[in-house]
């Protein structure tokens, strides 16, 4: 019987994956249905005012054109009808002038004769008819006004709808997640030597699979892409998945998006749980800082159940991220620590726990003193971690304190037992907690240098365990185990102890 309904509750398991996959892809041909209605009107509405442009370019070529036949039209008949003018008046000089000398023939008297023809040849040297140019200033020619628009025509006839890009494959198996950055590697299914550039876009989810059509997260872009792959760098991790899709572009057109591929991209993410900090601890968004005035009064109840509600927002702006090859599936579990279910630290535990417990798998997170701390303390504790209880102190936390007042001090506690550690304390520390394996280890987040590492056998899960005094912290999450840290633990593992300035103090 038993068996039977775990074939069945596997069997309803499977049909409402199947279910939720079908209301997803339907809602992608809905989606994909009414674009193409709305993206046909607008190709048509373009369509439509680039001919209205070309008509308009036609018509203002045809109108300037036939100026310009209008102005040479003009010219030529100026100019030919001035030396008309001037001809036909030469013409009526000169007639004048023959019948005046033909007169002049029949005179009789000698002096008479004489003064006639000198009269005559004094006025054919002064005649138009013989200073006048006898040749046309203009023709009638207007063959150079003349067009040939063959060629023009064939472009007309040969107008087609741009040459638009195929779209690009994502190639899965290069692409990499590594270090809180993405590689996406893509290639095109033949090839387009017209192609300028690509866009990339990606979007951060938590449903594995395609991509949805509504989804909590916009697309994100990135343009311009010369090569056929690009690296997203310094990512905050506080999503289980990323979407990303390529689509190709030439100097005219965009072509239609890949195949959206979906990529894991876990990391450890968790905030302050203000319900358990001290009344002179005061939580922000993204820090814990001493509040001296703390508890004086209601104000400090009502800020802690603010804060409680706003505790996993501890995303930290402009830091260094760095993480590993996206996680396998459940390797990083997230438990919220009971929220209201244990009182608040007390006394001189100056302390704050984070909201989220580590149950098994490695993670890494980041945390940086403000400026000025005097006292701090970072580590992990057990979750019944007393009220009285300080970091280090009792054999149910771990952590590395620092102090800056009075006499400077830089060590590793565990069960009220401290080893200094004979190096500069360094801006950022990063915490690395590998739970199955029993070990805690500390390093300078920017170079990577082991501080400390605990090796012990964890019995119960742990949360993230802060101590401040006079100062304040600022947490990173979201951050993916970096290669360098975890390249290292596997050299450690290896040597299992060899080295004894990494083996943990007596348990």
């Amino acid at each position: 019987m038993d068996s039977q309904k775990e074939a069945l509750q596997r069997i309803i398991a499977t049909l409402a994956n199947k279910n939720e996959e079908l209301h997803n892809f339907i809602e992608t041909l809905s989606h994909l249905l009414a674009g193409v209605q709305v993206n046909s009107g607008q190709v048509v509405s373009d369509l439509e005012e680039e001919f209205d442009t070309l008509f308009s370019i036609l018509e203002e070529a045809k109108e300037s054109m036939t100026n310009t036949i209008k102005q040479e039209q003009a010219r030529k008949s100026h100019e030919l009808q001035n030396q008309l003018t001037q001809s036909t008046n030469a013409l009526e000089s000169a007639e004048e002038l023959l019948e005046f000398a033909n007169h002049a023939l029949d005179i009789k008297d000698e002096e008479e004769f004489a003064k006639a023809a000198k009269q005559i040849k004094d006025r054919v040297t002064m005649a138009p008819a013989f200073r006048l140019t006898m040749k046309p200033k203009a023709t009638d020619n207007m063959t150079h006004l003349m067009v040939d628009f063959s060629q023009e025509r064939q472009l007309l006839q040969g107008l087609r709808f741009l040459p638009v890009p195929r779209a690009p494959e994502i190639e899965v198996q290069d692409c990499m997640v590594v270090d809180n950055a993405v590689a996406i590697v893509w290639r095109m299914p033949v090839e387009d030597s017209k192609i300028d550039h690509y866009i990339l876009e990606y979007r951060k989810t938590n449903h594995e699979g395609l991509p949805r059509v509504k989804d909590e997260r916009c697309w994100e872009l990135v343009d311009n892409i010369k090569s056929t792959e690009y690296t997203l760098t310094g990512l905050k991790f506080d999503s289980k998945f990323m979407n990303f899709r390529v689509r190709a572009c030439n100097k005219a057109a965009a072509g239609d998006y890949s195949d959206p591929v979906t990529l894991e991209t876990r990391a450890f993410n968790f905030g302050f749980d203000s319900s358990s900090s001290h009344l002179n601890l005061k939580v922000e968004e993204c820090s814990v800082e001493w509040d001296p005035q703390g508890g004086k009064g209601l104000d400090s109840k009502v800020k802690g159940k603010e804060n409680k509600g706003s505790a996993h927002l501890t995303n930290l702006k402009n830091v260094t991220r760095s993480g590993t090859p996206s996680p396998k599936r459940g390797s990083n579990t997230r438990s919220p620590a009971p929220r209201g279910g244990r009182d608040r630290f007390t006394g001189e535990s100056y302390t704050v726990l984070g909201d989220t417990s580590i149950d098994s798998g490695q993670h890494y997170w980041e945390v940086k003193a403000l400026k000025d701390c005097k006292s701090y303390s970072v580590g992990v504790a057990y979750k019944n971690l007393g009220k009285f209880d300080q970091l280090g102190k009792t054999n149910t936390t771990w952590c590395i304190h620092v102090n800056n007042w009075l006499q400077n001090s830089f060590a590793a506690k565990h069960n009220n037992k401290a080893k200094s550690l004979d190096m500069p304390v360094p801006e950022r520390i990063g915490v690395y907690c590998d739970l199955d394996g029993g070990q805690l280890s500390f390093y300078n987040a920017e170079s990577k240098q082991l501080l400390h590492a605990f090796k012990t056998k964890f019995t119960q899960p742990v949360v993230p365990a802060f101590m401040v005094w006079c100062g304040g912290l600022s947490l990173s999450t979201g951050l993916q185990v970096p290669s360098a840290v975890r390249s290292f633990q596997k050299a450690e593992n290896g040597l299992a102890g060899s080295n004894s300035s990494l083996n943990s103090m007596a348990q």
